[in-house]
């Protein structure tokens, strides 16, 4: 038992350390912490399941119990019972959490945050394993199968990797399977016994012999070639090896249109939680010189599901070689001004994108990893992350007068970019009449567009608030133009499905306005300066973008002449180019507005969202929680307690009726009568021998069953009470009154076994380990040792019933009534 204990920690520590290439994938160790908790709680549940001598089924069953306890605990739906109990609003959780980590696989490229529905995964997956790993190692005896479970964890990262992968965590997994294989072989050793030489002399069980040497040797040369070799054959990596080397990568990427991909991205929920952060946090710094630049953009969501709008994975060439011009665009009426910017990605911003000014021509500082879509005009990776990146670009700043976007003609049906682009889910009544009374009459698809964008104004009802209204229509864009309260991830989808609507290809785009912290010509943005527009697709002209969202809500919205602010006191000059309206002290987009007092937690797939409800303290569930834990933990205790009064409840009742029978004093002396009664007397004997015996299992004292009670009480006294005489006297009484019962027709009575048994227990605890104490005061080993006789029994009657149901079943299998029937 203690080597199965042995092995079965071992298993769970190999399992973590196989674990250990996760570490490549997550930016933090969170994972691990959790990972380690699971598999502590299913290692400690099997170990329990083992010492109480369950069977194979018992202890998987067991595990796979502890491991949706433990995952009920470290994520929990706030519907459980006792903080760690699950119910079917639990499992609900968990199909929620496994569906979100399919997305999230799909949307984060390595290295990937510590989001729930991919820790969840990640545990789940690890704790299997480790279940897995223990039935193999320990309830089968065969570690070396314990391998293939081990190895599909190393499988994460190898797909995950396109190149290569670290070579290091791999070291580390093989090193706790090859501990693993070693501990059971040490196992199988020391069951044989001892070994020995033909001098006579013992030899330890970690002495090597001369084969068991060379099997090491071969086994550590093994591993070290299969690491080495792929790092030294060209073409299976390209990571390790450059980095050894110096190089910095060969800044070509594949070259293949379209290779590459950073998944795709939930944009819209994202957005909301930034914006709905009362902290705020710095994510980029900017440096350009544009005087006033547009906004700093890093995503566009150009698919339109019956959801909303969803971003389509990119695809695009490396961004470090030459990019494509936008100057072959300019004509009459459209003005392009080249600039350069510098970005600084500050730890706390942490995705497979990188923000950039629409249009650059010309990147530095970022290697071939990096690539550059140009049809949505967002760098990206599906290999490295925008944690801490620096870098400077060239870009070209576009602006338009709106006679130049009047003489773009509309697009022909065929187009490619209409086809896609302008593709809505099923008609929704209320979309179309509203749009066909805004374009009636209007002539040119500018003119359709800016009838779209001047309708989102407070002339017609529009607010912003960033906590939305939901309505009755079961559809969030009617909800939306129905209640007319959003921020900007609302009138961006909102706009873009009427332009589309409208048959004019439109997208979202994503990024950050200009803020209002401004240090010359450096921008620091923070997650409140997050912000969604509107890009509309003209003729001929490109992406042009138009702003719908209120400019009071957004500190930093950048005006132009073709979109203008609506709800400007005074209308913009056609001769200005742009306006830059300030962030004043009161604008709602911050932590303090006026329009953030209550802030929504909308999952942005959609255009509306529910106000959340105030959510319950936990602290009473948590206090609840720590009471039934207590509670159960005392479940022995009291059990002991329990037996141990009922059992001095006999002596004294004994002792009392003895004291009864008293008769007058006769020449000044006691005349005591005792009133005899085999039965009970038996009976007492029998239970204080059984107390006795529980005391001496909760102390750790040797029990022999098959010894006469004179026999266990002599050996007592002589190795453990020989000062205490208070003590050898009460073990000789309980010695002989249980002699008595059993062997003698008349029982021993008249005899106070209270007492005694109180003063061998004294005796005992004086002579016992603090350790000892506690434990037998808590959790008695008496009563864990009838509990789990109690468990082996049962288990067996049941196999035994399951046997004899067998057994009858097969007399009615049709081969056998088949067989008895040929041979009459």
């Amino acid at each position: 038992m203690i080597a199965s204990r042995n092995i079965g920690a071992v298993a769970a520590a190999a399992t973590l350390l196989a674990a250990a290439p996760l570490s490549a994938i997550f930016e933090t160790w969170t994972w691990l912490i959790q990972s380690a908790i699971a598999v502590a709680v299913v290692a400690g549940v099997a170990a329990l399941t083992r010492l109480v001598r369950a069977p194979l089924w018992g202890q998987v069953l067991g595990m796979l119990a502890a491991l949706v306890l433990a995952l009920t605990w470290l994520f929990p739906s706030g519907a459980e019972l006792l903080t760690f109990l699950p119910t079917p609003t639990t499992f609900g959780h968990f199909a929620d959490l496994f569906t979100g980590s399919m997305q999230d696989m799909r949307s984060y490229g390595v290295e990937v945050p510590d989001t729930d529905p991919l820790l969840f995964i990640t545990v789940l997956g690890v704790g299997g394993v480790a279940v897995l790993v223990d039935v193999l190692a320990v309830g089968l005896r065969r570690p070396a199968l314990a391998g293939l479970p081990m190895l599909a964890i190393y499988s994460v990262p190898v797909a995950v990797y396109v190149d290569s992968v670290p070579a290091v965590p791999f070291v580390v997994g093989a090193a706790g399977y090859l501990w693993l294989l070693v501990t059971d072989n040490v196992d199988r050793v020391r069951r044989f016994g001892r070994r020995f030489t033909g001098d006579g002399r013992d030899v330890d069980v970690w002495e090597a012999s001369p084969l068991a040497a060379a099997g090491r040797r071969l086994a550590a040369v093994g591993v070290a070639l299969a690491v080495a070799l792929p790092l030294a054959v060209p073409g299976m990596t390209g990571g390790l090896l450059d980095t050894l080397g110096g190089g910095t990568g060969n800044g070509t990427g594949n070259g293949r249109a379209g290779a590459g991909s950073s998944g795709r991205i939930d944009l819209f929920a994202s957005l909301a939680g930034q914006l709905n952060q009362s902290e705020v946090s710095d994510l980029v710094k900017v440096t350009t010189s544009e005087p006033t630049p547009f906004y700093l953009r890093y995503a566009v969501a150009d698919e339109l599901r019956p959801g909303g709008f969803q971003a389509r994975s990119p695809s695009g060439r490396p961004a470090n070689r030459d990019l494509p011009d936008p100057g072959e665009r300019a004509g009459r009426g459209v003005q392009q001004t080249p600039y350069r910017a510098t970005v600084e990605v500050t730890k706390s911003l942490s995705m497979s994108l990188l923000p950039v000014y629409a249009e650059p021509v010309r990147t530095e500082d970022l290697n071939g990893n990096w690539l550059y879509d140009p049809n949505q005009q967002v760098v990206f990776s599906n290999r490295e992350n925008s944690r801490g990146k620096k870098y400077s670009f060239d870009y070209i700043r576009s602006t338009y007068t709106p006679a130049a976007l009047r003489a773009a003609q509309p697009l022909p049906a065929d187009h490619p970019v209409r086809r896609q682009l302008t593709a809505t889910p099923a008609p929704v009544p209320e979309v179309e009449e509203l749009v066909k009374g805004l374009v009636q009459g209007k002539r040119t698809d500018y003119d359709r567009v800016l009838a779209i964008y001047q309708h989102f104004s407070a002339d017609n009802g529009f607010s912003y608030r960033l906590s939305t209204e939901s309505g009755s229509s079961g559809q969030d864009i009617v909800n939306f133009l129905t209640n007319k309260v959003g921020y900007c991830q609302q009138y961006a989808a909102a706009m873009a499905w009427l332009v589309r609507a409208a048959g004019i290809p439109a997208r979202v785009a994503f990024g950050f306005t200009n803020g209002s912290k401004r240090d010359g010509d450096t921008y620091t943005l923070t997650n409140l300066n997050l912000h969604a527009w509107t890009e509309v697709y003209f003729n001929g002209v490109g992406w042009v973008p138009f702003d719908a969202t209120p400019t009071y809500g957004v500190p930093g919205s950048t005006r132009s002449a073709w979109a203008p602010d609506t709800d400007a006191p005074e209308p913009t000059s056609p001769d200005t180019g742009t306006t830059d309206t300030p962030a004043g002290p009161d604008a709602s987009a911050g932590p303090a507005g006026p329009d953030n007092a209550d802030r929504d937690t909308d999952s942005g797939l959609s255009l509306g969202g529910e106000t959340p409800t105030e959510q319950a303290p936990v602290w009473p569930w948590w206090a609840a929680g720590v009471l039934v834990l207590l509670a159960l933990l005392a479940v022995p205790a009291l059990r002991r307690l329990a037996l141990r009064r009922r059992r001095g409840a006999r002596a004294e009742a004994a002792a009392a009726a003895a004291t009864a029978n008293q008769s007058a004093p006769v020449d000044g002396a006691p005349v005591m009568v005792v009133r005899v009664d085999a039965d009970a007397a038996r009976a007492d004997a029998h239970a204080a021998w059984a107390e006795l015996l529980d005391t001496l299992v909760d102390f750790k004292v040797r029990v022999d069953r098959t010894e006469t009670p004179r026999a266990t009480a002599d050996r007592l006294v002589r190795e453990t009470f020989t000062a205490d005489t208070a003590a050898v006297g009460a073990a000789r009484l309980l010695g002989r009154a249980e002699e008595r019962a059993r062997y003698a027709r008349d029982p021993l009575t008249g005899e106070r076994l209270l007492p005694a048994l109180r003063a061998v227990r004294s005796a005992l605890a004086a002579q016992a380990d603090r350790r000892t104490r506690l434990l037998a005061a808590v959790l008695p080993p008496s009563v864990l040792q009838r509990w789990r006789i109690a468990l082996a029994d049962t288990s067996g009657r049941l196999v035994a019933l399951t046997g004899r149901a067998r057994y009858r079943l097969l007399r009615w299998n049709p081969r056998r009534l088949l067989a008895d029937r040929a041979a009459r």
